[in-house]
């Protein structure tokens, strides 16, 4: 999956979690995206079983949609923890950064990071 898509499946678990009621136009206007840009992603996402699309407009994610949604959340989180705690850079700067790097880390060394993490948990606190 592109970065991009990972951004929609991501902001999609975000605002489901939220508002309990997700349509296209709320992704549109959580992403300052166009409609049509949405509209074509979604599409996507639900070709590639992602997403599934109610007659209300409702987006679902699927068991698939799911995991990868908390996957992307999971990693966009703990990399925010961690610029934090180690480069020591506010939260905006932060969840930036963590937003970039998300799609890009190794499975090894996100693994150290949360290694790293669940060792210094009280330095989070």
């Amino acid at each position: 999956m592109h970065e991009s898509g990972e951004d929609y499946i991501e902001t999609i678990y975000l605002l489901k979690k939220k508002k309990g009621f997700v349509r296209s136009i709320d992704v549109a206007s959580e992403l300052n995206f166009s409609r049509p840009s949405v509209s074509r992603a979604v599409g996507i996402l639900k070709e590639d079983g992602y997403l599934t699309v109610g007659k209300d407009g409702e987006l679902e994610l699927t068991e698939l949609g799911l995991k990868k949604a908390k996957s992307v959340y999971e990693k966009h989180t703990n990399l925010t923890k961690f610029l934090m705690l180690t480069a020591k850079v506010n939260a905006d700067v932060a969840e930036n950064d963590a937003c970039r790097i998300e799609h890009i880390i190794s499975p090894e060394t996100f693994k150290g990071i949360k290694k790293y993490l669940k060792e210094h948990r009280d330095e989070l606190l």
